[in-house]
């Protein structure tokens, strides 16, 4: 593979006068730089904004975060996914304000070690919020750098992002590190887009990408196949009980932890069957009709699931009868349950 020039320059010039007005690129502090990027993880931009800006207006600095209520928080984050994120979101902020006085260290080793905070996270902090040289590297600047090199290596395996890193590292410039690190995950973003070929004509560094001379660009970056998800069959019981709907909160560990469902059983049960598992539950319910199928995709597996829409006589734990109210100010429905959110909205 060619040695390239150095990308800093044009890469930056074309930053200048490309780059995206967005509120977290407004009034850049740490706190601010370090919330976005976590919301930014798995999600897309257009997606996370309005989220962005609720979360802000709510809880605008470390301690507020810190002292939210963990429901409270879920409901800020609902919709949005990947709720661990936000957990760990809550887990480091009382860890800043016990250990740090409630700022963000500035510095990397230090930023790595509060929970939720890799390597890439740590680097985007460090340098777009505090100015220092550190490089930032996530699945686009990956996808930019294979480009770019022309190199073919698997991408997911940890010597290639540690390569890539230090070529990174090696190139970012000590006057504006945060800067480059932002141009390039523009760039990946905007132009060296994935899935699909990249928009080499528009490219700032065309002149300089082994990838776009040697015509492999399209096919990079390399990653291994994906596993297929596994599927999984679930049955919903929305039961209706007075003027509000009755909810169990899941696990504080694994899928969704933490959030509330309505009742749910594994397999694919008739109008009877759900009864009798209610009953067994202490809930005497009824069912009054079928829901429409429902399917919700997460990273691994999809869940497949049908329901019922049933009105209770009574109940008992570890269900919670949840008001339209609760619904909309603190108990967080994550959006695998959107379709039931549909009913309840018609029905409550």
């Amino acid at each position: 593979m060619t040695k390239s020039p150095s990308p800093a320059a044009p890469l930056l010039a074309w930053f200048d006068r490309n780059k995206r007005i967005l509120p977290f690129r407004q009034n850049k502090t740490p706190y601010r730089v370090w919330v976005s990027e976590i919301m930014l993880q798995q999600t897309r931009v257009s997606a996370a904004l309005p989220y962005y800006e609720r979360f802000m207006a709510e809880l605008p600095d470390v301690r507020a975060l810190a002292d939210c209520e963990p429901d409270r928080l879920a409901k800020l984050w609902e919709g949005l996914g990947y709720y661990s994120r936000a957990r760990n979101l809550q887990k480091a902020a009382r860890i800043i304000v016990d250990e740090y006085g409630g700022e963000l260290p500035a510095d990397a080793a230090m930023l790595r070690k509060l929970p939720g905070i890799g390597d890439y996270t740590a680097g985007a902090i460090a340098s777009l919020a505090f100015g220092l040289p550190e490089p930032a590297v996530d699945g686009n600047v990956l996808r930019v750098w294979s480009r770019l090199s022309n190199d073919a290596s698997d991408v997911t395996l940890p010597e290639t992002k540690r390569r890539m890193t230090a070529k990174v590292r090696a190139a970012q410039p000590q006057d504006r590190p945060g800067d480059f690190n932002e141009a390039l995950m523009e760039l990946g973003a905007l132009v060296c887009i994935p899935n699909g070929a990249p928009l080499c004509g528009e490219c700032p560094l065309q002149s300089r990408c082994e990838g776009y001379k040697a015509g492999t660009a399209p096919g990079l970056p390399v990653k291994p196949a994906k596993k297929p998800r596994r599927t999984e069959d679930w049955t919903l019981g929305v039961v209706l009980f007075e003027d509000g709907v009755l909810l169990e909160k899941r696990p504080d560990t694994g899928l969704l932890a933490g959030l509330w469902q309505p009742a749910m059983f594994p397999g694919t049960l008739s109008a009877e069957e759900i009864e009798k598992r209610l009953g067994a539950q202490g809930v005497v319910a009824h069912a009054e009709r079928a829901l429409k199928p429902a399917r919700h995709i997460f990273s691994h597996v999809e869940w497949h699931m049908t329901g019922y829409l049933l009105r209770a006589e009574r109940f008992s734990p570890p269900y919670e009868p949840t008001t339209r109210a609760q619904l909309e100010s603190g108990r967080a429905l994550p959006g695998a349950f959107k379709s039931v959110r549909a009913v309840l909205e018609k029905v409550l």
